[in-house]
């Protein structure tokens, strides 16, 4: 089987990885405290990577500063919210339904910051999604064992969505061009002006060092924020960002299987539903109708 045909899955796998990798992060490290060692490493080796391909840095200031801040938003305050949420409680399965509310929010969103319009079916897809999530989450707020999750914290986790939804925005707006290595290499610097002041206020910098943390550290950079970088931008030079797209959707069912296979979290028949009507709605909400050949 061709790279072409397996990339997209590789990917998806990849990227639904990283919520049984903030919960393992928590109890090696404080979350903040590991993000900024997993920034602060995959922005050495990025650079090194751009040195070695000699990449074409960007020149103008406002490039420059248009990466930073559209990395705070994307790794900084979306990661450090979801890691610091999964932190204080919130299950991975759960965290991983609400990340399928950003495409939602960003479709949402975007008819205000780009003028995009939304179709029937989108609109239909934005419903559909929000009420999947509210299926999914809602038992956790008022059912059994709601208590040992605190309220805040999912708020916090919904907040995340909100930081990548505009930061996805504000790289379409300000971020058309440039190397994206160079890009993704000063975004994980903007992560750090995020995560490490965060980290000094909120935390005591404690770090369980042994196998476990140098194993998880090194999947953190090198399989999701290098290698899953990477492989898409193989997915974009090959044309399969639409491919790319739709399996994404996949993450939060995966990503639920893993938590529930590594941590003996529970697949909760309201989870399971919410997941399936999640991944319909944000399917509609994205999907792009084909204008007629004239």
């Amino acid at each position: 089987m061709s790279l072409d045909r397996l990339a997209p899955a590789i990917f998806v796998l990849l990227w639904s990885t990283g919520w049984v990798v903030a919960k393992f992060g928590a109890i090696v490290s404080e979350p903040l405290t590991f993000l900024s060692i997993r920034y602060a490493a995959a922005a050495i080796l990025f650079a090194g990577l751009c040195l070695a391909s000699g990449v074409a840095w960007p020149r103008d200031r406002r490039t420059i500063a248009h990466a930073v801040v559209s990395g705070a938003f994307l790794h900084g305050l979306y990661l450090g919210a979801v890691w610091w949420a999964i932190g204080e409680g919130v299950p991975a399965a759960l965290s991983s339904i609400i990340a399928a509310l950003q495409p939602l929010m960003t479709a949402l969103a975007a008819p205000f910051f780009i003028g995009e319009r939304l179709s029937p079916t989108q609109k239909a897809g934005l419903c559909l999604g929000f009420l999947g999530v509210l299926l999914a989450v809602l038992p956790k707020f008022f059912g059994q064992g709601a208590a040992a999750i605190p309220a805040f914290a999912i708020v916090v986790n919904m907040l995340g969505m909100a930081a990548v939804t505009y930061g996805t925005i504000y790289q379409k707006q300000h971020l058309q061009t440039g190397d994206i290595r160079a890009i993704a290499t000063l975004q994980y610097v903007g992560a750090l002006i995020v995560t490490v002041p965060f980290a000094l206020c909120l935390e005591s910098l404690h770090v369980d060092v042994g196998l476990a943390f140098v194993a998880l550290l090194a999947w953190s950079v090198l399989g999701i924020s290098m290698g899953a970088v990477l492989l898409l931008l193989y997915l974009i030079r090959r044309g399969q960002v639409s491919r790319a797209a739709s399996l994404i959707y996949l993450v939060p069912p995966i990503a639920a299987v893993q938590a529930a296979a590594v941590f003996g979290e529970e697949l909760t028949v309201p989870m399971i539903l919410g997941t399936a009507i999640v991944v319909v709605g944000v399917y509609l909400t994205n999907r792009k109708d084909v204008a007629p050949a004239e």
